[in-house]
């Protein structure tokens, strides 16, 4: 059994890879079904969990909205549209033990800087106001 899972697993992971949307687990379940439609909702949601906790895959926390995930391995951030939601990736090099050392000593709080998530409107959303 555990093989069968360990193949449902390694679809899951391919569909996340092959797509640069950042989707929530719904979308990747869509995605999934299509590739295999015998895999449930279930174990899909159980896997995307195990793929984020092994830092396979980076869960993206929203403030508003379901979570998304996300698969590219090199250093990148994520700008993040506060009317659609949709994620993007970029690129910048933010001094982060600077930045870090600043909000401990401000805060108190030992921030993670391996991705910084703005918040903004996307132009999109921005020429349909």
């Amino acid at each position: 059994m555990s093989n069968n899972y360990s193949k449902q697993r390694e679809i899951i992971l391919e569909v996340i890879k092959n797509t640069r949307i950042h989707p929530t687990i719904e979308e990747i379940y869509e995605m999934v079904t299509k590739v295999d439609c015998k895999i449930s909702k279930s174990t899909v949601y159980r896997n995307v969990k195990i793929l984020a906790e092994n830092d396979t895959i980076k869960k993206i926390t929203m403030q508003e909205g379901p979570d998304r995930f996300d698969y590219i391995h090199f250093p990148h951030h994520h700008a993040v549209c506060e009317i659609c939601g949709k994620v993007f990736d970029f690129e910048y090099n933010f001094e982060t033990k600077k930045m870090s050392k600043s909000i401990k000593k401000q805060t108190g709080v030992i921030s993670n800087m391996d991705c910084i998530t703005i918040n903004g409107i996307c132009e999109n959303c921005k020429s349909k106001k």
